[in-house]
């Protein structure tokens, strides 16, 4: 007899066996006991979760002669057929290379004939998205009101492309990426019933590089155990199987990239070459690595987020310590889309050596984190008394203190314009304090907070303006902006809140602000105010 992978030999052939989509079986085994079958059913979520295996089962338990508890008995004749492909009561469809309106008109045609043996006709479409739109359209009217033996179960990896007039008519279900613990249970249930002696580390990794996907973490299993056949597979053996590289490497290159260290990050890159191991998953890893440094600097008990060895934790709080949360999500940035390039680059080797020079020296871009970093690099220099040049002239004239309420061209009178006595008092409180304000919070906002002004907008609601446009892309962020309402609040007792704008061109800003009885008693006449 032929060999049969273990995806396929292990494939759930009940409810009880899917594993991590408790909230979609037990809704479906209660709709067999309880008899209230749907007619259509969208089953949608990223590949190896489980989505077709649900549908089959279910194709089986509404038309078992014996199910148990929902399931079906796998033993009567009907599932027997179902489950070799030669019951006439379930079609199974590839969209993928069916998806014409023909295919469709067929189905519609098949629907008129109740099944011959069972209780339902049930219709499998799989990766349903792809169907084309006059195939959707020839669906409609079948899927919203077919006959009552006639069920649709559609499966897809891509959600977003079916039309809202398909998804309004069926009962969706969303599968989720199947925890690596929930994977890891399971392989270890496998290796046993096939006798494959394997270590507990191997099949953690395993589970992880399944990327919550169970056929994945099988397939990858089926690769290692026919590479070394007969023997225990280790841990070592799956590196090498898989051209992934061991947790110290990611430590090495992290602490390679956040000294700047161009050249010993070059080095690390090549020795892994000569290793023969598989970069884009190298790159995969590191941005897993780098992911895990951020949950243990940002998140409370990250322990139990993290799933590694004590002493990797140890080595991961050590290395988090030797950066901030910015220049991680940096680093993340820049390695996310060199995993999107790797895809369909020829020379991987290349583009991975230009993302770690990017990471290494960030003055090469030109984008907001990138800026924070070097900001934050100057300051750490400068607080150790190491004199920190500029690369380029400054021009002394353009350089205002933060705080600054611009300046007018001489000879330009100012602009008096009247707000509510409430809305003085903040503006001036806040006007008086900005300086103090800024320098007190300090960090990424000194710097971003030069040359801008103060005014008013509303009830306890003042608008920063900016000058410059890079300062503006820095300043206006959501972050920053609570930060700044939070230490208001705390250091003065006033709840004002803060808008952003940029200041256009030309704009003035020595505009003069007086409360409505100063205006009155200055002109001594009666003042209509006219709100805008």
């Amino acid at each position: 007899m032929s060999y049969t992978a273990l995806y396929r030999k292990w494939r759930p052939a009940t409810f009880q066996d899917v594993k991590g989509q408790d909230h979609i079986v037990t809704t479906l085994k209660n709709q067999v006991i309880s008899g209230r079958i749907g007619h259509a059913y969208l089953l949608c979520g990223t590949r190896g979760t489980g989505k077709t295996s649900v549908a089959k089962i279910m194709a089986r338990a509404v038309n078992c002669e014996h199910p148990v508890d929902g399931s079906p008995c796998n033993e009567c004749a009907i599932c027997r057929g179902i489950a070799e492909g030669s019951s006439m009561n379930v079609v199974e469809i590839d969209a993928a290379s069916n998806n014409g309106v023909e295919n469709i008109r067929d189905i519609r045609e098949q629907v008129q004939y109740p099944p011959t043996e069972g209780k339902y006709r049930v219709y499998i479409i799989d990766e349903v998205h792809m169907l084309s739109i006059g195939a959707f359209n020839a669906l409609l009217k079948t899927l919203e009101e077919p006959p009552s033996y006639v069920i649709f179960i559609l499966a897809t990896t891509e959600v977003h492309k079916i039309p809202v007039t398909i998804l309004s008519r069926c009962q969706r279900y969303d599968f989720k990426r199947i925890p690596a613990e929930t994977i890891a249970a399971r392989l270890k249930e496998v290796a046993k019933a096939e006798n494959i002696v394997i270590e507990d580390r191997a099949v953690s990794y395993l589970a992880k590089a399944a990327d919550g996907a169970f056929r994945d973490a099988l397939s990858l299993l089926d690769q290692c155990v026919t590479f070394h056949f007969g023997e225990t597979l280790t841990y070592d053996h799956v590196l090498d199987i898989l051209g992934a590289v061991d947790q110290t490497i990611f430590s090495r290159m992290f602490n390679a990239v956040v000294q700047g260290k161009t050249k010993d990050a070059i080095l690390l890159l090549e020795e892994m070459v000569v290793q023969g191991r598989e970069l884009g998953q190298f790159v995969n890893d590191f941005i897993w690595y780098l992911r895990n440094l951020l949950l243990i600097q940002t998140a409370e008990d990250a322990r139990e987020l993290v799933d590694m060895s004590e002493d990797n934790l140890r080595q991961l709080e050590e290395d988090g310590k030797k950066t901030d949360a910015n220049t991680l999500i940096r680093y993340i940035r820049v390695l996310s889309q060199l995993s999107n390039q790797l895809r369909y680059a020829s020379q991987k080797r290349i583009l991975i050596e230009i993302a770690l020079i990017k990471l290494t020296k960030p003055q090469m871009e030109s984008n907001i984190d990138s800026l924070l970093e070097r900001i934050e690099q100057l300051e750490a220099k400068m607080e150790e008394g190491i004199p920190a040049a500029p690369s380029f002239p400054v021009n002394a004239s353009a350089a205002v203190n933060a705080g600054s309420q611009g300046e007018e061209a001489p000879g330009e009178p100012p602009r008096q314009v009247s707000i509510p006595p409430a809305q003085l008092e903040d503006l001036n409180l806040i006007r008086n304090e900005w300086g103090n304000i800024v320098r007190q919070m300090g960090m990424s906002i000194r710097p971003s907070f030069r040359d801008t002004v103060v005014e008013p907008s509303g009830d306890s609601c003042l608008c920063i303006v900016f000058s410059d446009p890079i300062n503006y892309a820095i300043g206006n962020r959501p972050s920053v902006i609570g930060s700044l309402e939070r230490f208001v609040a705390e250091k003065y007792g006033k709840t004002i809140y803060f808008k952003t704008r940029q200041r256009e061109r030309g704009e003035r800003t020595n505009t003069i602000y007086v409360s409505d009885e100063e205006l009155k008693e200055k002109i001594h006449m009666d003042i209509s105010i006219e709100e805008e």
